[in-house]
């Protein structure tokens, strides 16, 4: 994977605007952006060239290090994604692999963390959308949800808010990933996936 050191990172939380979805499951990217737009002290405004809002900012320690990113959240709904994400990576000259997708991950334990470089979109209709539209050579940040209880239907569980067993530990889980992406960002995605690829 190549890198531009002087181009920006994207950072996509992905999720639904509104209220109503805030504490969703499948919401977590935006839970994710959310914490780091507080890290690197910025407030999300609307951005000029996408449906989207975005904060500017620096990760990592001053030096070599230090990178310079955009912190979105696509505020059309998850399914489409793609364009909002797609046009900011354009605006701001972002190269695709320095695109990072943070999201719910059916097929993974609650609060279990993979970070991976391409592949499939696993029926994200988030992923799915970037892909149609940028190709599939971004980095994605897997948030593992677990899968629906019993014969609950996909599309109920991940519109559902996390449950109260779980928020007692989300937190946490919100604030490694948040790590994760700063380790991806700032030492590479082999460093990442060794440190939280848990």
């Amino acid at each position: 994977m190549t890198t531009d050191a002087n181009a920006p990172w994207l950072i996509v939380g992905l999720g639904n605007p509104g209220s109503e979805y805030a504490m969703n499951r499948h919401n977590v990217g935006f839970m994710v952006v959310d914490l780091l737009a507080g890290r690197v002290g910025g407030r999300f405004k609307r951005a000029q060239k996408a449906q989207a809002q975005v904060v500017e900012g620096r990760i990592g320690a001053p030096g070599p290090e230090n990178r310079r990113v955009i912190l979105a959240k696509p505020m059309s709904f998850m399914n489409l994604s793609g364009g909002p994400v797609n046009a900011l990576r354009e605006f701001y000259k972002v190269p695709t692999a320095q695109v990072v997708a943070v999201h719910d991950e059916l097929d993974i334990d609650y609060g279990v963390l993979r970070l991976k470089l391409g592949g499939g979109d696993n029926g994200h209709n988030g992923l799915k959308s970037m892909t149609k539209v940028m190709g599939s050579g971004y980095h994605r940040v897997r948030f593992g949800i677990g899968r629906p209880p019993g014969r609950m239907q996909v599309a109920d569980f991940v519109l559902r808010d996390f449950s109260s067993a779980e928020r007692k530990e989300l937190d946490f889980f919100v604030d490694r990933a948040a790590d994760s992406v700063e380790c991806l960002v700032t030492e590479g995605l082999e460093r990442a996936q060794s440190a939280y690829n848990s």
